[in-house]
């Protein structure tokens, strides 16, 4: 089932999630209607305060970069199988010259821009069957799970843009979290207060 996306501006993308056990209620369905809604909009990750659950919880599918010609033959061959449910994760190590690259999001529709992040990192985690990992992972894999991970610790990418950005685009941020914006995916926007 796809789940709406939750947008900008709604409380539960500033929420710090808490960690979960194999009992927390339909993690299997849960997981499952969230890789339908990552995948059915076109996202690479996704995070459980995205649709509105503030838990540890987050998938990550990076096969849509292996049909980019950016990349070498064996990095989008490892892009097509770069594809986990990551449960409880903490981000233990990260390391490496900071370098940037052009970030969106599901829950910000419509705004990319460079963020700038370090390029390795050590995450331990439990998968779907709640078996643990302690990983090292580098380059887009590393970003692509430091952007879910913000989310669970209530941080969105533009969080991390300069003051001056963040001028620039406060209409555009205004605009989403009114819904006044145009996707094609199905979205939940705030229930803002009447002045």
């Amino acid at each position: 089932m796809i789940l709406p996306v939750i947008a900008y501006g709604d409380p539960i993308l500033r929420k710090i999630g808490k960690n979960i056990d194999k009992d927390y209620p339909n993690l299997k369905e849960l997981i499952a209607n969230m890789r339908e809604t990552m995948h059915s909009s076109y996202g690479v990750g996704l995070a459980a305060p995205q649709v509105g659950l503030a838990i540890r919880l987050f998938l990550i599918d990076t096969a849509p970069f292996a049909e980019s010609k950016d990349y070498s033959e064996k990095e989008r061959a490892y892009f097509k199988t770069f594809n986990r449910v990551f449960i409880n994760a903490k981000i233990t190590n990260e390391e490496g010259e900071f370098w940037n690259f052009s970030e969106g999001c599901l829950s910000v529709p419509g705004i990319n821009e460079e963020v700038s992040r370090q390029p390795n990192l050590t995450i331990e985690y439990y998968d779907e069957n709640f078996k643990k990992h302690t990983e090292t992972l580098s380059g887009l894999p590393a970003r692509v799970v430091q952007h879910e991970y913000d989310h669970l610790e209530g941080i969105v990418f533009t969080d991390k843009l300069s003051s001056f950005k963040k001028r620039l685009l406060k209409r555009k941020l205004d605009n989403i979290s009114k819904g006044k914006i145009d996707v094609d995916y199905a979205m939940r926007f705030p229930k803002l207060k009447k002045r």
